[in-house]
């Protein structure tokens, strides 16, 4: 089990592939995604599941650009234990909990294992307890399952309906010191101004990255998660001015400059840094 993930290089784009597709695992590591997430749960049907864990294990990922990850089936499933077996995998950094409701869902997985978790929170009681259930050890990030959302709570998946969820889930991780959440996926998968117009948005609530269902999604995931050539551009021009007015205050474009904005652009720079070489 590898528990190697980069610190300070945060991932953008989490591919799913099918586990019972073995011969797309390695086209997955090369879609460009920061991160694949081997799926157990949705896409296997239940008949399939056993052969999946098995085409898991018999995979040499030997890849050190690419992340694996696991979606395993949740805690109160028939397929939760022998999920957990896939885990002990030289080559998966870590899992991915659906239906997360509780800390006590996590306390079982590292009870079995060493992994990095990673709950996707896709219902009512998995937002209520999304606090207690982000300050768990072992808890490296949290997702947010918008499809199963909405279909739980009864709304219409619009950005207003999801607004409070993904808000929450923002606070939530930066309260509990955890790297910003990742957004659900977008289901059109041939629509790219789609997938980039719902990443933005992701964005600018303060979402850290989303989940993609097709190769095609990728690139505009994480182009979105790229600082603009305006932005740095800005950055480099504030933080300069900074330089030269040391104490004093200073104006940037008619507009006042204090430490926040001066944080801010080295944010930006720093995301530049963390790009990953261009993946």
């Amino acid at each position: 089990m590898r528990d190697d993930v980069a610190e300070g290089v945060i991932q953008r784009s989490f591919l799913f592939v099918p586990g019972n597709r073995p011969e797309r695992f390695v086209k997955a590591l090369d879609s460009g995604a920061d991160a694949i997430i081997i799926d157990l749960e949705d896409a296997v049907a239940a008949e399939e599941k056993a052969a999946a864990r098995a085409a898991i294990m018999q995979t040499e990922f030997a890849r050190p650009d690419g992340l694996v990850y696991v979606r395993i089936n949740a805690a109160d499933t028939p397929w939760f234990s022998e999920d957990l077996t896939v885990l002990q995998h030289a080559g998966i950094c870590g899992v991915f909990l659906p239906k997360a409701e509780h800390a006590e869902n996590i306390i079982q997985v590292r009870a079995h294992t060493a992994c990095r978790v990673i709950p996707i929170i896709e219902t009512a009681a998995g937002l209520c307890h999304a606090q207690e259930i982000a300050r768990v050890s072992g808890v490296e990030r949290l997702a947010f399952g918008s499809i199963d959302f909405q279909l739980d709570v009864g709304c219409d998946g619009s950005n207003a309906a999801l607004l409070y969820a993904r808000s929450q889930l923002v606070v939530v991780s930066r309260y509990a010191g955890l790297p910003a959440p990742i957004d659900g996926v977008t289901q059109a998968t041939d629509d790219v101004a789609q997938v980039t117009a719902e990443a933005r948005y992701a964005k600018s609530l303060g979402m850290g990255g989303k989940l993609c269902i097709h190769p095609r999604q990728v690139n505009a995931v994480n182009t979105t998660w790229q600082p603009t050539p305006e932005e740095i551009a800005w950055a480099h021009k504030v933080l300069a001015a900074g330089s030269k007015a040391g104490a004093n205050a200073i104006a940037v474009d008619g507009v006042m400059i204090d430490r926040p904005v001066l944080l801010k652009a080295q944010q930006i720079l720093a995301c530049c840094l963390d790009s990953r070489g261009g993946r």
